[in-house]
């Protein structure tokens, strides 16, 4: 269901675009200067998910702004503490007097430590935060097909790690069943996904209890992609990212360094291609694509580090 594209080449600044199967928008994970991400990605953007805000991840947030004004509709940006002062900031750097008040609206969500999501808009010409209601739950973004959760990791400041999760679906195979179809397939649904067993279920002038019939429903688990960029490979880090990625389908996960340049990589904050690798192998990870190299390292050290992480991952 999800597609994963890296908009951004090898040295540059790290931008990925997510793709989802039968929907009609796509999503941005980080704004790095990419020079894959299109004119039509952009304005196509239904939400942009930032880890943190140094300048390698959004330095090209202006660029979107520039492709998305004009759109009419409303975008919205997640991401860690201040970021709604911070892209207030950005907005406000350029004079706005000849643009239309309906150009676009930008909400953005702010993920705070105790758990509550603080939401704001931002509108044209002015640009001023009128604060909305905040959310209170794990997911800070939601669809009818899926949701998108989060965890908040150490990057020396805060950086935040997203798990797209696809809804599970459920499906009654008829020709399995002794019944005919009718409006009793999505009445045992709805009793099955809200967990009411007790819930009559009529069929042909028979009347069931719900849970009678619920070994008629088949489970398609969803899909899962986790977007985990800057971090410490610290303890606390990973068990955390143990908490909201284990058993995920597909993981890109930050190898800034290669192992040798762990001391780097302990200075800064950041993960080491082995210890990407290993944490990956420990939440069992179906699939795990290392992602975002310092830009100090030539293709031959980028390939070591790969290859780093791929034994620390198998």
């Amino acid at each position: 269901m999800f597609n994963a594209k890296i908009k951004s080449e090898i040295d540059e600044d790290i931008c990925i675009l997510i793709q989802v199967d039968n929907h009609p928008y796509n999503y941005i994970c980080d704004c790095g200067d990419a020079s894959n991400l299109s004119v039509k990605d952009c304005q196509n953007t239904n939400a942009i998910f930032l880890s943190h805000t140094h300048i390698d991840h959004f330095v090209n947030f202006d660029t979107i702004l520039r492709h998305q004004i004009g759109i009419k509709r409303r975008v919205i940006i997640c991401g860690p503490k201040d970021i709604t002062k911070q892209v207030q900031s950005k907005i406000q750097s350029y004079r706005w007097n000849l643009i239309a008040e309906d150009a676009i609206t930008y909400e953005i969500r702010e993920i705070i430590e105790d758990g509550t999501i603080k939401r704001a808009e931002l509108k044209p010409p002015y640009w001023d935060i009128e604060h909305i209601e905040d959310l209170s739950e794990n997911s800070v973004f939601k669809t009818k097909e899926f949701q998108v959760d989060y965890t908040i990791l150490d990057h020396k400041t805060q950086s935040i790690g997203y798990l797209f999760k696809a809804h599970d679906t459920l499906k009654i195979n008829i020709k399995d069943t002794p019944y005919k179809g009718g409006k009793w397939i999505n009445e045992l649904k709805d009793a099955f996904r809200l967990k009411l067993d007790n819930q009559t279920i009529t069929i042909e002038d028979n009347n069931y209890k719900a849970a009678e019939l619920f070994h008629l429903i088949n489970i398609n688990k969803g899909d899962t992609l986790g977007i985990i960029l800057d971090h410490a490979a610290s303890i606390e880090n990973q068990e955390k990212i143990k908490q909201l990625f284990s058993n995920v389908d597909t993981v890109l996960i930050e190898s800034f360094y290669k192992a040798s340049d762990k001391a780097f990589a302990e200075a800064n904050y950041h993960s080491y291609s082995s210890a990407s690798g290993a944490i990956m192998k420990a939440c069992n990870v179906k699939k795990a694509i290392p992602v975002h190299f310092s830009r100090k390292y030539k293709a031959e050290d980028v390939e070591e580090l790969i290859e780093e992480f791929n034994t620390a991952f198998k």
